[in-house]
């Protein structure tokens, strides 16, 4: 369904939906309160840049009932071209305010990604922070194609309204997209990326001042520089590229 009110914009032939962090939330409560079924996803340069390369990638996220913006790069991208986005909507940030809604209307989460290790910090931590009533079940994100069927199957039957997916582009993209159907009645559907990995301390987020400053992608690579080195700083350039393109009427 599309569940979408508000405005969407087109971003490097991206659909972003114009909306605040409060308008989101809202939104998401509401399919919740009225039982529907809502997917959503965010989007940053690099996973643009990877949807011009990736034809299924793009199918994933532009099917999406939400696309919020999740990169300070494309928020500057849109008022360049002339589509000012008003707010950056980050997916961890998204993640915890629905956790911490979850706790306040006896919603449940089903977690999904990451290494055990990790999401058992997440699970203790959310645990510990509201209540184990939150959790509806958990999963590692490591798993063989065959395999998603019934794991989507699993998520299913656990009854939660929430579902946060833990793992890289394309596959929480594609994994989301494909298993649609069996999903259905869970209410809320995220990819979140390494989020978990934060949540559980094995990797620090940048500082408030770099987030603000469009700069959180430098402390990544800070932080990864063997992993984050090429994701961003080759991911980013070819960004800029097309944003210049399409502000010059020189894309294809």
């Amino acid at each position: 369904m599309q569940a979408v009110s508000q405005p969407r914009v087109d971003i490097l032939g991206t659909p972003i939906d114009n909306m605040t962090m409060q308008q989101t939330l809202n939104l998401i409560e509401n399919a919740i309160e009225t039982k529907k079924s809502v997917s959503h996803t965010v989007v940053n340069a690099g996973k643009i840049v990877l949807m011009h390369q990736d034809a299924q990638l793009k199918q994933s996220v532009v099917t999406a009932d939400i696309i919020n913006a999740d990169g300070q790069g494309v928020v500057w991208a849109s008022r360049i071209l002339g589509q000012p986005i008003v707010e950056r909507v980050t997916g961890i940030d998204l993640m915890d305010n629905l956790v911490a809604l979850a706790y306040r209307k006896k919603y449940k989460i089903f977690f999904f990604g990451a290494k055990d290790v990790v999401l058992n910090k997440v699970i203790e931590h959310y645990s510990n922070k509201y209540s184990p009533d939150i959790v509806a079940g958990y999963r590692n994100g490591y798993f063989k194609k065959s395999d998603e069927r019934s794991i989507a199957q699993q998520i299913a039957d656990s009854g939660a309204q929430m579902l946060f997916v833990a793992i890289t582009s394309p596959i929480k993209e594609n994994f989301l997209y494909e298993n649609r159907d069996l999903l259905q009645h869970v209410n809320f559907t995220m990819g979140v990326g390494g989020s978990f990995d934060v949540i559980a301390g094995h990797v620090k987020r940048a500082p408030l001042w770099m987030q603000h400053s469009g700069l959180e992608w430098a402390y990544r690579v800070y932080q990864e520089p063997k992993r984050m080195f090429k994701r961003y700083m080759v991911g980013n350039w070819k960004f800029m590229t097309l944003v210049l393109r399409y502000r010059f009427n020189l894309a294809k």
